[in-house]
This record gives structure tokens, C-alpha cells and sequence, in this order.
């Protein structure tokens, strides 16, 4: 049998896994117990605090907490905050896309385009079998010539 890793018959994954050594780490366990049982304790205080009314917040030994407008406001302004950061990322984004006739659409100044050689050119140089060319970028023109033929002449018009 062939050591294809990607046959159907040799999967890369061995089936059944292999099950975890006994000295792994478990602090990802602890760290997530945390953050649940303080996220689901903070909640429970916000739900208090937002209904329940002001004597039974004073009978708890609570002296101080903030105007119950903040339990409605500060969702409403979370989601507000979350909105407006979508919209900006998204209007800044829009803001750097230069425009369709904007030469930067096609290339940029990281395009590696080969030096100007008149004796040879360097889109030519796979048809020398003992060579590998060098890899460039090409131009626009000449896709659009490969793909679309020769523009028109357009002195006949």
C-alpha cells in the first residue's frame, strides 16, 4: 500500500484520537469557570439593581448606586458604540478604495515589475527550457491584449 497522505485509505488524523496526556495544562478550564460564574454574578447584580426597588437595595446594606436611567441607558449606548464602530470601519474603508479609473486599482508600489530591457523581453524567458524566469508581475495591458486581443484601431473610425 502507498504512503499517500491523502488517500482515503491512510487519513492524516489518526481515528480514534489520541487521548490527551494526564499532565496537560487545565488553567484554559479554570480561567473559563471564572469568567462564567463572575459574567453570571455581574448579570445578577445588574437585574437587581435595575428591579428591584429602593428599599430592598437599603435592607441588603447598599447605601450608594447609580440613577436606575443607567440601566437602560448604557445597553442602549453599548449598542450604539458597536453600530458606530462598524459604520466607521466600514466609511474608512470605503474612503481608502481609490476610484475604478485610478491607475492604484491595478498596481500598486509593491508591484514587481521587470527592469526595461529592449534586447530581451522578460515575459519571454519560460520559452528558454534550461532557464526558470523570474517572477513578476504583469501588466495590465498586457492581460488585456492576451485576453482580449489587440485594441482597435480606432484611426479607420
Amino acid at each position: 500500500m502507498e504512503d499517500n497522505p491523502t488517500s482515503p485509505l491512510s487519513p492524516v488524523a489518526q481515528f480514534p484520537p489520541i487521548p490527551f496526556p494526564e499532565y496537560r495544562n487545565r488553567a484554559p478550564e479554570f480561567y473559563g469557570f471564572v469568567a462564567w460564574t463572575s459574567t453570571s454574578f455581574a448579570y445578577f447584580a445588574y437585574l437587581l439593581w435595575a428591579f428591584l426597588p429602593d428599599e430592598y437595595i437599603q435592607w441588603l446594606g447598599i447605601t450608594w448606586y447609580p440613577s436606575r436611567e443607567w440601566a437602560v441607558l448604557f445597553p442602549a449606548w453599548s449598542i450604539v458604540v458597536v453600530l458606530l464602530t462598524y459604520f466607521a470601519y466600514f466609511a474608512l474603508a470605503l474612503y481608502g478604495t481609490p476610484a475604478f479609473s485610478d491607475m492604484s486599482s491595478i498596481i500598486d508600489s509593491r508591484a514587481h515589475l521587470p527592469p526595461i530591457n529592449p534586447e530581451r523581453n522578460p515575459y519571454l524567458q519560460y520559452a528558454d527550457p534550461a532557464t526558470v524566469p523570474d517572477l513578476y508581475d504583469i501588466p495590465i495591458g498586457l492581460v488585456n491584449r492576451v485576453c482580449y486581443g489587440s485594441p482597435p484601431n480606432r484611426a479607420a473610425d
